[in-house]
C-alpha cells in the first residue's frame, strides 16, 4: 500500500536537525578535549584509534544518521503507511540483532588478529592495549544495528530531534568518565601504572555511551509506534525485502568505503602517532561536516525516494542540484578557514595538559589536508543517497570495491611523498573520482544533467573559496604579528577575525553568481532570525 503522507517541509527539519546536531556536536567538542588534555597524542589514544576501527565502523556503517540501515528503512517506509511500518521495523531488527550477535562473539574471540592486520607495525604495548580496548568495545556491533534501526524508523515517523541529538549521550558518558580519571589521577595518567587503566576507562565509557543512546532510541521508537523488541523471523512480511534489497548493497557500499578506512591505518601503522593525530584532525573537519551533513542528507532522503518514478525527474534533477550547491557553499568556505587557520585552530581546541605543541605542528597539517576534501565527501554522499532512492544499491557498491584498490595504491604513493598527510590526500582522490563516476551514471540515466552549467559555477565557488582562504590567512599573519597569540582570548581574537573575514570574502564573490540555494540559505537565515 502506497501513501501520500504530509510531511514537514525541508526548512523545518534542516532546522531542527541542525540545531539538535550542533548540540550533540558542541558536547563532542568538549569529549575531545579531555581525551587530548588527558592521554595527548600518545600509546591510550593511538591504541583506542585502531581499537574503535570495528565498532566505531559498524556504529558509522550501520548506526549512523544517513547510514544504510537509516537510509534503507526510510526510503522503504516513506512510502508505506504507520500501520505498516511495525512489522517491516521488528523483522529487520530481529534479522540483524541475529547477524551482529555473532559478530560480536568474533570480534571478542580473535580480537589480536583483527589488531594484527590493522596495524601489523604497532609497538608490542600499544598492540596489547588495543586488543583489551576491542574486546571490551566488542558488544558495539550489535548496539550499531540497533541505533541505526531506530534511527531510520524514527525519521520514517517525522521524528528528528532525537536521532539527532542521542549521540550526546555517548559523548557526555565519555566526558564524565574522563574527567574523573583526570580528577583521581591527575598528572601520573600518562605513567605506565595507570595507561591499562586509562584504556579500560576510554573503552568502557564508549560502550556505555552506545547503550544509553539505544535505550533512548527505543523508547521514543515504542512511543511513536514503530515497533517494539518483539521477534519477528517472517522475512516474506510485505516491505522487509524492499528494506533488505537496499540495505544489503548500501552496507557492502558503505562497507567497502571503511576498507579503505583500514588500508590508511595499515599505512600509518608505521609512522608513530599518526593514528591518534588523525583521529583529532579528522574530528574537527567532522565537525561541521557532521551539523552540514545531517542538514542536507536527512531532510533530502524521503524527498529524493518520493522523485524516484521517471515522471519525476525533471524535479529530481532539480533536487540533485540543490544538494550538491548547498553542500558547496557551507563546505567550501571550511575548506578555506581549515586550510588557512589549522595550526591556531588546533591550538585552540586541543593544545593543555598532554597535549603539547609539537603535537599541534603533527596535527595540524592533517587538518588542513581533510579541509581540502570537504565538499567531495558530502557531495559524494549526497549522490549516493540518489541511487538509494532509486533502489540502486549495487552501482555504489560496484564503484566502492573500485574505489579500495584505487586508495590502497594512492595511500602506497602518497605516504611516500607526504607521511600522514599524504594517506588523508589518498581518500580524498578517492572522492572526487566517486563524485565523477556517479554524476556521470546519473547524467546517463535520468537523460542528461546540466553538467557544463553545473561545473562551471561549482568552478568559480572553488575559486572563491581559494581567495577566501588566503584573505583569511594575511590577516592571521598580521594579527599574530601585531598583537601576537600567547593566550587563549589573543588566540580567539586572531581565529575570530580571520574567520569572519574567510566568510566574508567567500559570500561577497559567491553573491555575484546569483545562486538561488544562496538565496535559499539566505532567507532561511532571515527567518530563522525574524523568529
Amino acid at each position: 500500500m502506497t501513501v501520500n503522507k504530509k510531511s514537514p517541509s525541508l526548512a523545518g527539519i534542516a532546522g531542527i536537525v541542525a540545531v539538535a546536531t550542533l548540540v550533540s556536536k558542541v558536547f563532542g567538542l568538549v569529549r575531545e578535549q579531555i581525551v587530548a588534555a588527558a592521554f595527548g597524542v600518545g600509546d591510550v589514544i593511538n591504541a583506542y584509534a585502531y581499537a574503535y576501527v570495528i565498532p566505531g565502523f559498524l556504529l558509522i556503517l550501520l548506526g549512523g544518521i544517513n547510514g544504510p540501515f537509516h537510509s534503507a528503512l526510510v526510503s522503504a517506509l516513506a512510502k508505506r503507511s504507520k500501520a505498516e511500518a511495525a512489522p517491516i521495523v521488528e523483522t529487520v531488527t530481529t534479522l540483524v540483532t541475529l547477524g551482529l550477535f555473532l559478530v560480536t562473539l568474533a570480534t571478542i574471540a580473535f580480537a589480536g588478529t583483527f589488531i594484527d592486520l590493522l596495524g601489523p607495525d604497532l609497538a608490542p604495548d600499544v598492540r596489547s592495549l588495543a586488543i583489551l580496548q576491542l574486546q571490551i568495545m566488542a558488544p558495539v556491533a550489535m548496539l550499531a544495528g540497533l541505533i541505526g534501526i531506530g534511527f531510520g524508523a524514527l525519521n520514517a515517523a517525522d521524528s528528528y530531534l532525537l536521532p539527532s541529538i542521542s549521540p550526546l549521550l555517548s559523548s557526555i558518558t565519555v566526558t564524565i568518565s574522563i574527567a574523573f580519571l583526570l580528577w583521581r589521577v591527575g598528572e601520573q595518567l600518562d605513567t605506565p601504572q595507570y595507561l591499562q587503566l586509562g584504556a579500560i576507562v576510554l573503552a568502557s565509557a564508549t560502550l556505555a555511551g552506545a547503550i544509553l543512546q539505544w535505550l533512548a532510541q527505543l523508547i521514543a521508537t515504542w512511543k511513536s509506534g514503530m515497533g517494539t523488541l518483539r521477534l519477528r523471523f517472517n522475512w516474506r512480511i510485505p516491505g522487509v525485502m524492499d528494506v533488505l534489497k537496499v540495505m544489503a548493497p548500501a552496507t557492502m557500499s558503505s562497507g567497502m568505503l571503511q576498507i579503505n578506512v583500514y588500508t590508511d591505518l595499515f599505512f600509518a601503522s608505521g609512522i608513530a602517532g599518526a593514528a591518534a593525530a588523525m583521529r583529532f584532525a579528522n574530528f574537527i573537519a567532522l565537525t561541521p561536516l557532521g551539523i552540514i551533513s545531517n542538514v542536507i542528507l536527512v531532510p533530502f532522503l524521503p524527498v529524493f525516494s518520493r522523485l524516484a518514478a521517471p515522471e519525476n525527474w525533471q524535479e529530481l534533477k532539480l533536487r540533485i542540484r540543490q544538494g550538491l550547491f548547498i553542500s558547496a557553499l557551507t563546505m567550501l568556505p571550511f575548506t578555506a578557514i581549515f586550510i588557512s587557520l589549522a595550526l591556531p585552530i588546533v591550538k585552540l581546541i586541543y593544545q593543555r595538559a598532554e597535549f603539547n605543541a609539537s603535537d599541534t605542528n603533527f596535527v595540524a597539517p592533517l587538518l588542513a589536508v581533510y579541509g581540502l576534501g570537504m565538499f567531495f565527501y558530502l557531495g559524494r554522499d549526497v549522490l549516493v543517497r540518489v541511487f538509494y532512492a532509486l533502489g540502486d544499491g549495487e552501482t555504489p557498491f560496484k564503484i566502492s570495491i573500485i574505489n579500495i584498490f584505487l586508495n590502497a595504491v594512492f595511500d602506497y604513493f602518497l605516504v611516500k611523498a607526504f607521511a600522514a598527510p599524504g594517506l588523508v590526500l589518498a581518500t580524498i582522490s578517492v572522492n572526487v573520482t566517486s563524485m565523477a563516476i556517479f554524476l556521470w551514471i546519473l547524467h546517463r540515466r535520468l537523460g542528461g544533467l546540466p553538467l557544463l552549467d553545473w561545473g562551471k559555477n561549482l568552478f568559480f565557488l572553488v575559486i572563491a573559496s581559494a581567495i577566501a582562504g588566503l584573505s583569511s590567512w594575511g590577516v592571521s599573519q598580521v594579527l599574530e604579528r601585531a598583537i601576537g597569540n600567547d593566550n587563549l582570548l589573543l588566540l580567539f581574537l586572531e581565529l575570530g577575525i580571520s574567520t569572519l573575514v574567510a566568510l566574508g570574502v567567500f559570500i561577497l564573490i559567491a553573491m555575484q553568481l546569483k545562486l538561488p540555494e544562496l538565496h535559499m540559505i539566505a532567507g532561511r537565515i532571515r527567518q530563522k532570525i525574524g523568529r
